[in-house]
């Protein structure tokens, strides 16, 4: 993979945007900007980040601690979640099953499987535990439930609240209308839709349902068509993306390209075929300029993801959730780097 810039991921600007309460989620260019204070939503994807990191140093393990305890203090008893923290470490909304509830289980659930200790282990599924009292029927909150709860079902077959959110997501994610172009459970792709093929993909596995990885199989072709131009991702902006709609558009989000190469990743494990890997090394490309408009997406000097693709170029801020995504994808791809050289 000689598409590669860097050969490990760069946590300097993570580091400068956490503190020992949680992770500033919006930067002005490289500088956090502390009157938006902290939100689950990031601190979860970051949480899930360095859990899969393979080398841990002592600043590593620093953050996931900080980043597992703001998770753990945004729960309340029925399950439900708060979302935004003020730098004073003030809850300043009402708790609700919305996106951050499913953040929050997706990352607790993958704390519980390969968090770096016994202890960490135990909190996390602990606190995956009392999420998931917790019902609701968003159909995003669900996806990113299904990325947790499918990773405690594989590790732990007997986990029943994880096998109740993957037949609950199974109901609403299918079926599709396979007689259509249009392999979607909406009519429009919206947001982190690599997750939603992901989380299908892993449902299937973890609830051993073969027809089910099928169809996420059907579904991840019919993503990368449809978020692909002239040979690299052109992905869907926060607008959402429709049947009819005129590719490019503008503004592409990082995260869009991260869920993805998480996707594509998920469908190596799951079959061995080498074609994912290749879309993974693509996604990453797409940071390092393989894109609509051939820049590239991160600041090697601070480590910072830039927070979007305009039809002007890169917005140069760097928040946490484009970092996170520039970081998870670098990792993605050098994780699978080896098959290449071995080939």
């Amino acid at each position: 993979m000689s598409t590669l810039l860097i050969e490990q991921p760069v946590f300097s600007h993570l580091s400068n945007l956490t503190t020992s309460r949680g992770l500033y989620e919006h930067a002005r260019f490289n500088e956090a900007r502390l009157e938006h204070g902290y939100c689950v939503d990031d601190v979860a994807r970051a949480f899930i980040l360095l859990c899969r990191q393979p080398e841990k140093d002592l600043e590593i393990l620093s953050f996931q601690n900080v980043y597992l305890d703001f998770i753990l203090d945004a729960i309340v008893p029925d399950g439900k979640c708060h979302n935004r923290m003020s730098i004073e470490g003030y809850w300043t909304d009402q708790p609700s099953t919305a996106d951050c509830w499913g953040r929050a289980i997706w990352a607790l659930g993958v704390g519980a499987v390969y968090g770096v200790d016994y202890a960490m282990r135990a909190r996390s599924l602990a606190g995956f535990r009392i999420l998931a009292r917790a019902i609701t029927s968003d159909r995003m909150s669900l996806v990113f439930a299904a990325l947790g709860a499918g990773e405690v079902l594989i590790a732990r077959p007997e986990e029943g609240a994880a096998r109740r959110i993957l037949n609950t997501v199974r109901h609403h994610l299918l079926p599709l209308e396979k007689e259509s172009k249009w392999l979607w459970p909406e009519p429009r792709l919206r947001y982190s839709n690599g997750s939603v093929v992901e989380a299908v993909l892993l449902a299937g596995w973890a609830l051993r349902d073969m027809e089910l990885l099928d169809e996420g199989l059907h579904m991840l072709k019919f993503l990368l068509t449809t978020e692909t131009q002239d040979g690299h991702f052109s992905v869907t902006p926060p607008g959402g993306r429709g049947p009819n709609d005129i590719k490019p558009s503008f503004d592409q989000q990082p995260l869009e390209v991260s869920a993805i190469a998480d996707a594509c990743a998920r469908a190596w494990d799951f079959t061995g075929n080498p074609h994912w890997l290749l879309e993974v090394k693509r996604a990453w490309e797409w940071f390092i300029g393989n894109n609509d408009l051939g820049v590239v997406m991160f600041d090697s000097k601070t480590g910072g993801g830039y927070d979007g693709l305009t039809m002007y170029g890169p917005n140069l801020n760097q928040g946490a959730e484009s970092t996170i995504a520039m970081l998870s994808t670098a990792q993605r791809a050098l994780q699978l780097q080896g098959f290449f050289e071995e080939q």
